[in-house]
């Protein structure tokens, strides 16, 4: 069935107002995936906070137009679901890479970062990105090193001395 000129409009809108805020979008060629295959990644997508969209590619072209993700219009052929992250920026690639996991009918065409357009083997390392929890314990463990360090260091020598002090107590006792 064929949309309408405000059909087309809308759709455009819509997918224009997600990649103004997204962080990345990975774009795959889905030919040969079924319906329920289709559901269920619509489905893991939705609950990671991913925008998942098969839109025709003039429509997708005009709809990144003026965003950071203008430098995929040129890589927008052939049969795409488009997958925007919203919340994290590993999001969309992971979604994509558990889903080829168990499918390997769906092929990674487009990936883009920031504006910055990348080969399609990255989207493994899109996927290994943390997420913001990791990414927050990560530097709170950074921020901690230094800290405990300084606290053990301190601690060290009345440490040693107390050490030393059994050591002899313990040679006075066996003598």
């Amino acid at each position: 069935m064929a949309l309408s000129i405000e059909g087309k409009k809308a759709i455009v809108a819509e997918v224009a107002a997600v990649a103004a805020e997204a962080h990345s979008v990975v774009g795959a060629d889905y030919q040969g995936i079924d319906a329920n295959e289709m559901n269920e990644l619509r489905t893991k997508a939705r609950a990671d906070g991913v925008y998942l969209r098969v839109v025709k590619n003039t429509l997708a072209r005009r709809a990144v137009e003026g965003t950071d993700f203008e430098c995929i219009q040129d890589e927008l052929t052939g049969s795409l679901v488009l997958a925007f992250s919203e919340e994290d920026p590993g999001a969309a690639g992971r979604v994509i890479v558990d889903f080829m996991k168990d499918n390997d009918k769906l092929e990674v065409k487009i990936v883009s970062i920031g504006g910055k357009l990348m080969t399609p083997g990255d989207v493994k390392v899109l996927a290994k990105m943390p997420t913001k929890d990791q990414a927050i314990g990560m530097l709170m463990s950074v921020m901690k090193a230094p800290i405990s360090k300084f606290v053990r260091t301190l601690a060290e020598p009345h440490t040693k001395l107390v050490r030393t002090i059994a050591a002899v107590r313990d040679q006075k006792e066996a003598g």
